[in-house]
């Protein structure tokens, strides 16, 4: 017959038993340690307490079997937490797992910026025309800035560009436009000459709708024998239909600009308002796309050409002016402003 100590362990055990088979993850499996195995407050703990109330004859047999017992219930914790720890591992392998055999998630694509789609639409029809792309540097000197396109220091059209100097033993500024690429191009080239001059330009403007400080700007140079302001009209005039579409209206009006005689500006009637008036056109119904003339014979005579023998134009156009009726957009901010939900229109 079973003493009163070993009924409660046996009984202990059994509780014990049961409670671990019924804990299914590791938050209730250490609920399990603390309650049976704690050395503060574990129901063995408990038990062992108990043995300072039995004869002293009795101790003995009772301790060992109250030790059977914490050392059976702590050899069934560990299994059921290396199973339980186990099946955690395969759950979260199964949750991280890679199909392989999948192709791979493709990460979003970003596109080209409307300014160089449409440089590039620039470049593509002139290149139809046989001009070919010459790139200037971005910080030039003033040298071919200025002063080779008949703009000396104290003249007063410099202040049309005015712009960023850079600190330095000579003068050097960032460009004002693709121009100065003009007489580049002619000084390591005799005629005929057919280049187009994309890049960005820098300048002092009063930012609206219209303007900004920062430009892109294509600068076209056609020098042969017999080239008349009838040939800068028709081509000029054949690009921007061929860009902006047949039914916009191209005018051709006087403008000054030192390296040119005659000086030009060209506008197309505004796409917000068909020519009516707006904020965008300034109520005049045209938007001024470029700037053009025959090259100032003085230009040509300073990179070796006989201006006598050799004409030529040269025209400078604004990238997001064109981009602004091309993609009908009113304001020309809104092409750096950096807003994705702009951009990603185009």
């Amino acid at each position: 017959m079973k003493s009163g100590n070993q009924a409660q362990v046996d009984k202990l055990e059994q509780e014990a038993r049961t409670a671990l088979v019924a804990v299914d993850d590791l938050g209730a499996l250490e609920e399990f340690r603390i309650r049976y195995l704690s050395r503060g407050q574990g129901r063995i703990t408990a038990l062992r307490r108990t043995l300072g109330t039995l004869p002293p004859e009795e101790r003995p047999r009772a301790g060992a079997a109250i030790n059977r017992l914490a050392d059976a219930i702590e050899a069934a914790f560990e299994a059921r937490r290396a199973a339980l720890q186990a099946r955690s591992l395969q759950e979260r392998l199964a949750a991280d797992r890679i199909d392989v055999t999948l192709p791979g998630r493709q990460r979003p694509r970003g596109h080209l910026h409307p300014i160089t789609q449409t440089l590039r639409e620039i470049v593509a029809v002139f290149g139809e025309l046989g001009y070919r792309v010459s790139e200037g540097p971005e910080v030039e000197w003033d040298r071919y800035n200025f002063e080779m396109l008949r703009i000396p220091q104290d003249h007063p059209a410099r202040d049309m560009w005015d712009t960023l100097w850079v600190e330095g033993a000579q003068p050097i500024l960032l460009r004002t436009h693709t121009s100065p690429n003009q007489a580049r191009v002619m000084e390591q080239q005799g005629p005929p000459v057919r280049v187009v001059v994309p890049g960005r330009v820098y300048r002092h403007e009063a930012v609206d709708a219209t303007h900004e400080w920062m430009l892109h700007q294509v600068e076209v140079l056609a020098v042969d024998e017999g080239i008349t302001l009838a040939d800068l009209k028709g081509t000029l005039d054949y690009v921007l239909k061929r860009l902006l579409g047949p039914q916009r209206r191209t005018m051709l009006r006087h403008a000054y600009f030192p390296f040119v005689e005659p000086g030009v500006e060209m506008a197309v009637d505004c796409f917000v308002c068909d020519g009516a008036g707006c904020g965008t056109c300034k109520g005049t119904g045209w938007i001024e796309i470029l700037g053009a003339g025959m090259v100032h014979p003085d230009v040509l005579a300073g990179v070796g050409y006989d201006p006598d023998r050799y004409t030529g134009f040269a025209a400078g156009m604004g990238v997001e002016r064109l981009a602004m009726p091309l993609y009908g957009v009113p304001d020309i901010r809104a092409f750096f402003q950096n807003d994705l939900r702009f951009l990603e229109q185009f």
